[in-house]
């Protein structure tokens, strides 16, 4: 249809009608998809005009940070909450200085941030508030849809998402003034056929992965449902296994998308996270570390901020334990059975486990 029209990109019927369906989805009057989540950051943070020092989670992506630094903003890293894996609003407040401009939470797991107590700091420090809601699309907090929250929030449509365009993203936002600048800032400042009145670079996405999109929304209920009777079987198998704990979705909250099945791996374990991974990689199941080392520890930040780490005890923490397993419409019952059963026999023969793998790297020398 989109060859039969020959309307590729630059806003088609396909752009046009996924925008609308996020914007119904989500409970807000804007969306301004964009080529990837990324892109979508660095637009925000222009339109928000945020510079000098913006707080942000060590624990996240790294494009989370990229999107600032890239615009020679500085990153400040607050710790997070040891239970939700978010920002812990406490931290933040204890980072602002003169220089702070904003705050930018993110969603991880399809949990929300703190939402309330950080909109209740960047509201005493008169901060800007933004999101990074790569994970949540399809979520809710307290019954209200994840988008709408802080000035604008925005999902990343990645190729690896619950809902993808194969590459792209979305910016979500009430704000008529702000949204009205994303679009001109999205398609290169053009404000008409050939009027530029603003500073602008190509942020736009193509029809083709509109409809992509358009696609995954038809099948998204039935992938969460997937995911969601994934997590319960995980859940049974897992519950008496020592030193391993499965992250806890808080269930009042009505939407949560199930795209993540993650662990934690502590001291009472008998085999440490890394090595329960190096077993399960060995028997070709995808299980992985998930924001090691943590932002802080990657470059540039490594080297501008050597001593990130002295106030990130609860990041630095949760990169050693955390533990990422397979999920999916890819995955059968039977897969998730066999994944159980390989990480409570390593756990039973650990003493085994651990000397065959010495061997190994001890081979590799």
């Amino acid at each position: 249809d989109i060859l039969d029209r020959r309307w590729l990109t630059n806003r088609g019927d396909y752009v046009i009608e996924l925008e609308q369906r996020i914007a119904e989805m989500t409970g807000v009057r804007h969306c301004i998809l964009v080529t990837n989540g990324t892109i979508g950051l660095e637009l925000l943070i222009r339109a928000l005009d945020l510079r000098g020092e913006v707080i942000v989670p060590a624990f996240t992506f790294v494009a989370t940070a990229h999107a600032l630094q890239w615009q020679e903003i500085t990153p400040v890293f607050a710790d997070i909450d040891p239970h939700t894996h978010c920002l812990d609003p406490r931290s933040v407040e204890a980072a602002i200085t003169a220089r702070t401009t904003g705050i930018i939470g993110v969603h991880l797991w399809g949990q929300a941030c703190a939402v309330n107590e950080l909109a209740a700091v960047a509201q005493r420090h008169e901060l800007k508030l933004m999101y990074d809601a790569a994970h949540a699309f399809g979520c809710a907090f307290e019954g209200r849809m994840i988008g709408g929250f802080g000035e604008a929030e925005v999902f990343s449509f990645h190729a690896t998402k619950i809902m993808n365009t194969f590459e792209g993203g979305a910016i979500v936002t009430d704000n008529d003034v702000l949204a009205e600048k994303l679009r001109l800032m999205q398609n290169f400042g053009f404000s008409g056929y050939d009027r530029v009145v603003y500073l602008g670079v190509n942020g736009k996405m193509s029809e083709v992965s509109a409809a992509m999109g358009l696609t995954n929304l038809e099948s998204l209920d039935g992938i969460v449902e997937l995911n969601r009777a994934h997590y319960r079987r995980y859940e049974k198998h897992l519950a008496s296994l020592p030193g391993v704990r499965l992250f806890k979705y808080d269930e009042r909250h009505r939407a949560n998308n199930y795209q993540y099945v993650v662990t934690r791996v502590d001291a009472a374990a008998p085999l440490t996270r890394d090595e329960l991974i190096a077993v399960l990689h060995a028997e070709n199941v995808i299980a992985r570390r998930y924001f090691y080392p943590g932002v802080h520890q990657m470059e540039p930040y490594r080297t501008k901020m050597p001593d990130a780490g002295r106030t990130l005890p609860h990041t630095e923490q949760v990169c050693r334990e955390v533990m990422i397993l397979p999920t999916g419409p890819s995955l059968s019952t039977d897969d998730v059975d066999r994944v159980c059963g390989l990480i409570r026999s390593a756990l039973e023969h650990a003493g085994a486990v651990r000397e065959r793998l010495a061997q190994r790297e001890a081979s590799k020398t």
